[in-house]
């Protein structure tokens, strides 16, 4: 066997064993596009296919809530929590990684205890204080504690890029007569693009599909956001198991169209990031 037989044989192993993976990993999803599909006589048929299929669970949840008011809701809260995130945390990534500030090791250490607390201890708190300042129901009572709960993540991430980045980069600038903003925005933003685009499409992802706090905050029918939707086909005995699975496959359809386009962009930044000189 020659070394490009070989070789070719290597490859299309690994690529069997990677479908057959992908195989596996999208039976839920398929299943749950399936369940949407279905009739309700069919609604709890083991198989993964049935015959024939119907779109009547989709009609009817659009028909049912004002969606495109709800998809504006959670794409507002969503964009402006992963634009603070990514902003805020690269930034504090600068000062305690390139700038070493006085004290930023402190609050490093202190935020990072934040990641041990889990969100549902922190319910009863923020909805007093979201309440005393007159934010219940509005963009800002999600987008806030959102950004606060994602910014330690991102910090730790982009902090690590920036330690791993060539120092002789920023000491060239300071050389340079650059400020620390424009060091920040030449030097330390591009050095750490990767970072940037898995922190932004790690938090546009988390927030998606946050719950629990948005159904504390978002009380009035005219500002639920998507995750809330579901509830109301669910029931104590999933009484419409069809039209639940329906808003599920909506709910992850942007999900899926953002990775199909930040793909290319996420798989070139990685690549870019890993060559130096």
């Amino acid at each position: 066997m020659t070394p490009a037989t070989r070789a070719r044989l290597r490859s299309l192993t690994v690529h069997a064993v990677l479908f057959l993976v992908l195989a596996l990993w999208m039976v839920p999803q398929i299943y749950m596009l399936s369940v949407g599909l279905r009739t309700p006589a069919q609604a709890f048929d083991p198989a993964l296919f049935t015959w024939p299929v119907t779109f009547d669970n989709f009609v009817m949840v659009i028909r049912d809530n004002p969606l495109g008011r709800i998809f504006l809701n959670t794409l507002v809260v969503t964009l402006a929590t992963v634009a603070i995130v990514v902003a805020a945390s690269s930034l504090f990534a600068f000062a305690a990684a390139v700038l070493r500030l006085r004290g930023v090791t402190v609050l490093y250490a202190t935020l990072l205890t934040t990641l041990m607390v889990p969100l549902a201890s922190l319910v009863l708190p923020l909805a007093i204080l979201l309440r005393t300042f007159g934010w219940v129901n509005t963009y800002w009572g999600l987008i806030f504690p959102y950004a606060a709960l994602g910014v330690p993540f991102g910090i730790v991430i982009l902090k690590a890029f920036m330690e791993d980045a060539p120092s002789e980069l920023f000491e060239a600038a300071r050389v340079d007569g650059c400020t620390a903003w424009q060091t920040y925005w030449h030097v330390a933003l591009p050095l750490v693009r990767p970072a940037l685009v898995f922190v932004a499409i790690w938090q546009f992802i988390v927030t998606w599909n946050e719950f629990f706090l948005a159904l504390i905050v978002m009380t009035e029918a005219e500002m639920k956001t998507l995750t809330i939707v579901p509830m109301q086909y669910s029931g104590l005995y999933m009484s419409n198991p069809g039209a639940l699975f329906a808003v599920l496959t909506l709910i992850a359809l942007p999900l899926v169209l953002l990775y199909i386009i930040v793909q290319r962009a996420f798989v070139g930044g990685l690549l870019a990031g890993a060559v130096k000189g």
